[in-house]
């Protein structure tokens, strides 16, 4: 799929200044989805990313492996950023639908919260992991 690689040089390379592509890439009406966000619009997607810049140091998408297949791709991505000076980096994967014009109409991203953000965090972390160790089966 030749519309995938440059959304994921455009995620791989990502400041502040190239948040404003992100209409090269998404459709106007595209539906974006993760753990914290369900938003529709490229305006409310940059919204998105200008977040994540303002409330996070240097974060940055490493692109891992991708699969596509028609008009639909999986992506598995890290996502590594530093947080009052502690580094962390967040392992999920990101369905995409495009149109036929190849923007995205789709963008859903799957990552456990708990387990890649909240467990390590120091005031909410141990409760999360006492409860993640009371509910493991063995």
């Amino acid at each position: 799929m030749t519309v995938l690689e440059p959304l994921l040089q455009w995620y791989a390379a990502i400041t502040p200044q190239t948040i404003a592509r992100a209409a090269e890439f998404y459709a106007a009406d595209a539906h974006f989805r993760d753990p914290f966000n369900d938003v529709r619009g490229v305006p409310a997607i940059e919204t998105i990313f200008r977040h994540m810049f303002a409330s996070t140091e240097q974060p940055r998408f490493v692109i891992i492996e991708r699969i596509a297949q028609d008009d639909q791709a999986f992506v598995t991505w890290r996502f590594l950023f530093t947080l009052r000076g502690a580094e962390y980096q967040v392992e999920g994967g990101s369905h995409l639908r495009f149109n036929a014009q190849g923007l995205v109409i789709e963008h859903r991203d799957y990552w456990d919260a708990a387990e890649e953000l909240l467990q390590k965090l120091p005031l909410i972390g141990a409760p999360i992991r006492w409860l993640r160790g009371r509910f493991r089966a063995g």
